[in-house]
């Protein structure tokens, strides 16, 4: 019976769902993990990477990472051809606004524009919801760093630390066993490497199959938010830091 309910937005089954959104979601659950820890200096992301072959010129781009505005930066779960969109949508509000008021939009009001988007895609025949679910990292001045995600409903919320993708429980009891309040940003990066090695189905893990990117604040000119995309070279040594190899191999023996 329920599948009369299934092929429009529009349409409410019984129990008041919405089949198509539950969809979209279910097609994130099936993307490759991505985390987002908040510390005291600053935002890490990091995302299990599912292209990996070695033929793919990407010209050291990132597959699930995105710059937003100088002050955001973002990873994504799911679809990436509806990420790209909306990521494009984000970039004009930013972008917009900074024209108008000549300062960087606060994170909050870009990332409800983008989820009113998200949202108008549930509410019109015609058209499907975004398969994607994100995680944003930010700066502004009133609330200093910021962590949110969103889903394709077009709900969002604020974080400490969270995760999307698959193995979503499995991380996120991790994440709740490990945060701390006062943790630095080299070990909100540590515990990133540490959650994922966990929930990834892989045997060991190095930069071909990780991405990672952070954001703070320069120790040389003040108030200047700083974003970096890691490199290949960069994700290795943390790994080879943070001591996971090491760990994996003991529970191995």
């Amino acid at each position: 019976m329920s599948r009369r309910y299934d092929s429009r937005t529009t349409i409410f089954s019984p129990e008041g769902r919405l089949y198509q959104v539950e969809y979209a979601q279910e097609a994130i659950s099936m993307a490759g993990t991505a985390i987002g820890i908040l510390s005291s200096e600053g935002v890490v992301l990091a995302c299990e990477k599912k292209v990996t072959s070695k033929l793919l010129d990407n010209d050291g781009s990132a597959e699930k990472l995105y710059i937003i505005n100088d002050n955001m930066i973002c990873a994504v779960a799911g679809m990436t051809a509806d990420a790209s969109i909306l990521v494009n949508n984000a970039r004009i509000n930013a972008q917009s606004y900074l024209k108008t008021y000549n300062e960087q939009i606060p994170c909050e009001i870009l990332i409800k524009r983008v989820c009113d988007v998200k949202q108008g895609y549930t509410q019109h025949g015609g058209l499907r919801p975004f398969g994607v679910s994100f995680l944003y990292a930010g700066y502004d001045d009133r609330y200093q760093f910021q962590l949110f995600t969103s889903n394709p409903s077009g709900n969002y919320s604020g974080w400490k630390a969270t995760s999307i993708g698959a193995n979503n429980s499995a991380a996120q009891t991790l994440l709740k066993k490990d945060y701390k309040d006062d943790l630095t940003l080299k070990e909100a990066c540590e515990l990133a490497i540490k959650v994922l090695s966990k929930t990834m189905d892989a045997s060991n893990i190095n930069s071909e199959k990780l991405e990672f990117a952070t954001l703070s604040l320069s120790k040389v000119e003040e108030g200047k938010v700083i974003h970096k995309i890691w490199n290949d070279t960069d994700v290795n040594a943390l790994i080879q830091d943070s001591g996971v190899l090491n760990d994996k191999s003991t529970e191995d023996d």
